[in-house]
């Protein structure tokens, strides 16, 4: 999948309220807010200066997930597919 399209996908996923299921694997109303602001901040900058300026992102999802104590489930999933793509879109450029 295109990098701006897992972004994309993330943003529109975030922005929905959360589930039982999601507050049991510890996601609050601010934390899912952050997150997504932060991915939506990166799509912005991509679109915006193109996808050469990845190289000057720094993912840090999983370690944020780890601090907040997020357990597995479908947005930590999610979250780590977007510091996966955006890690091997840094490999490649």
């Amino acid at each position: 999948m295109d990098l701006l399209a897992v972004l994309d996908e993330a943003v529109a996923v975030l922005k929905a309220s959360l589930g039982d299921d999601d507050r049991a694997q510890g996601w609050t109303d601010d934390l899912r807010r952050e997150v997504q602001e932060e991915i939506s901040i990166n799509r912005s900058v991509l679109r915006r200066h193109g996808t050469d300026m990845v190289r000057h992102l720094r993912p840090r999802f999983d370690e944020w997930m780890e601090r907040e104590g997020v357990r597995a489930g479908r947005l930590r999933d999610l979250v780590g597919d977007v510091q996966r793509s955006l890690t091997e879109a840094r490999a490649t450029e």
